[in-house]
């Protein structure tokens, strides 16, 4: 154990070293915790492992509080074992995807930049622990985190309780490369002063009273590898649309070569866009996002992005073997920050983005749904992107035109569920091509959608339901007894082709 304490600086502290069992025992029923860990990085592991062995000789039950999706299996353990009552802001494993659609767990769908507001203002349940993933705790009592940020710190600040997971296999070169900053209560807030992607404006690390420190836990546990696909045909096909309509924004004048900050959401569409940047005339660029995915380290290495910002790093095996074995060529180049900095209205505003997220469907008009499946059973949640689409310089939604070998458009008559209204979609890109909406009425977005991104074998049928829908008049004109017609067929026929 003691060659482990050299990680536990504040010497007041090195006598709270416990078992993950004996810490997860004072989680009593109906606690809420808050855990460290964003899009499968910088996890808390050992206590909710610890968790899921208690549940096998006791019933009880939490509330779970993260930044966004877990890594190490810990979201499926957890659901499979029953424990969660309620879990926010963001999810994405199947065994826990079919307990919220079962009506088995409670799941507060938000944006991810709203969390530590809510907490602050004491709008939700309080938290009674707080469970951070760290590579260690300094001198002065800082909280150094892994491999994201997410919510870790407005969960420190205002939890009950901290136990605090020493992890030793985390690279200890992440120190240094954090910038905790909390802004203050609303109404009492001075402007977060943050005007360009590089600023530097927090502490390295997470102020905690040492008073709130239960215990101390040692693990050496890996984050788990992103699982996102590589880059396919059609996905390399939309890249190109993309970069066609950046280059048309430089020949107007909008944008030069540098571009502006880019974000990209999380998943293999978005990423494989991002990717398309490599080989393209663009560069010197920024990256102000979530999350750094592999297509970022691989647009560093070309050379093509100076500088990148966001809230956790989530790679897949190979990359993080390379990135994490060479950390010292990425330091400089990149700040990891909360997710209410990174996800930050005002800043999405302040800076300019370009930003890119992926839709599971979007309608004639624009409207993109992104979290549920035929308009009730949800995916992953709406996570960032709605904080990105109505903020950004530039609100692109990439996704393929068609889904299941084509028994499923993404393009429908009307989204079953919309997250980001036509008010907040700028530009939509499928592998058949993109239209720009900016300053179109609804009548003359329909026929670009139909022309430019809808997959073929639906043209013909959603011109049918526009030509008829004209007949009933309107802004926006649709027959609603049709509306969902699309989808009424799939769930009877196994395919949204409607019969001739």
């Amino acid at each position: 154990m003691d060659n482990k304490l050299h990680r536990i600086k504040a010497i007041e502290l090195q006598d709270r070293v416990v078992s993950a069992d004996e810490a997860a025992s004072w989680i009593k029923d109906g606690m809420t915790l808050g855990l460290s860990g964003f899009t499968r990085a910088g996890d808390a592991k050992a206590i909710p492992y610890a968790l899921v062995r208690r549940a096998e000789t006791e019933q009880f039950k939490v509330n779970v509080f993260t930044g966004a999706s877990l890594g190490s299996d810990v979201d499926k353990l957890m659901a499979e074992a029953g424990i969660v009552h309620k879990r926010l802001p963001f999810q994405a494993d199947p065994a826990m995807r079919r307990k919220i659609n079962n009506g088995d767990m409670l799941f507060v769908d938000h944006h991810l930049s709203q969390t530590a507001e809510w907490i602050r203002a004491g709008v939700i349940e309080s938290i009674d622990y707080a469970v951070i993933e760290a590579l260690e705790i300094t001198e002065d009592g800082m909280i150094i985190p892994t491999t994201s940020v997410g919510n870790s710190s407005v969960f420190v600040k205002h939890a009950k309780n901290v136990i605090i997971e020493i992890n030793l296999s985390q690279p200890q070169l992440f120190k240094g490369v954090h910038d905790i900053y909390e802004p203050e209560k609303q109404g009492q807030r001075s402007p977060i002063p943050l005007a360009h992607v590089s600023d530097r404006i927090g502490t390295i690390g997470i102020p905690v009273d040492l008073e709130k420190v239960r215990a101390i836990v040692f693990t050496d546990q890996p984050d788990s590898p992103s699982t996102i696909l590589q880059p396919d045909d059609d996905t390399e096909v939309m890249a190109q649309h993309l970069l066609n309509f950046l280059r048309s924004e430089v020949a107007s004048g909008r944008l030069t070569n540098q571009l502006a900050p880019l974000q990209s959401g999380i998943g293999s569409v978005a990423n494989a866009v991002l990717h398309g940047l490599i080989d393209s005339e663009f560069e010197d660029m920024e990256v102000y996002s979530e999350v750094l995915q592999d297509a970022v380290f691989d647009l560093i290495d070309a050379g093509k992005v100076k500088f990148a910002s966001a809230s956790s790093i989530t790679l897949s095996k190979e990359k993080m073997d390379q990135v994490f074995g060479n950390f010292e060529e990425y330091r400089d180049k990149i700040l990891l920050r909360p997710q209410e900095i990174t996800n930050h209205p005002g800043l999405i505003r302040r800076l300019g983005l370009i930003s890119i997220n992926t839709a599971l469907e979007f309608d004639i008009y624009g409207n993109v749904n992104s979290t549920h499946v035929s308009g009730s059973k949800m995916m992953n949640g709406i996570g960032g992107s709605g904080d990105f689409a109505r903020n950004a310089r530039l609100s692109i939604f990439v996704t393929k035109s068609i889904a299941k070998g084509g028994i499923i458009s993404s393009i429908v008559p009307f989204a079953t569920h919309v997250d980001h209204t036509e008010h907040d979609v700028d530009i939509v890109v499928t592998e058949q091509g993109y239209a720009d909406l900016r300053g179109l009425a609804p009548r003359e977005r329909v026929p670009l959608i139909i022309d430019n991104c809808m997959h073929p074998m639906y043209r013909n049928q959603m011109r049918a339901y526009y030509e008829e829908a004209l007949l009933r008049g309107g802004q926006t004109p649709h027959v609603l007894e049709k509306a969902f017609s699309w989808h009424a067929n799939l769930t009877i026929s196994g395919t949204m082709l409607l019969p001739e």
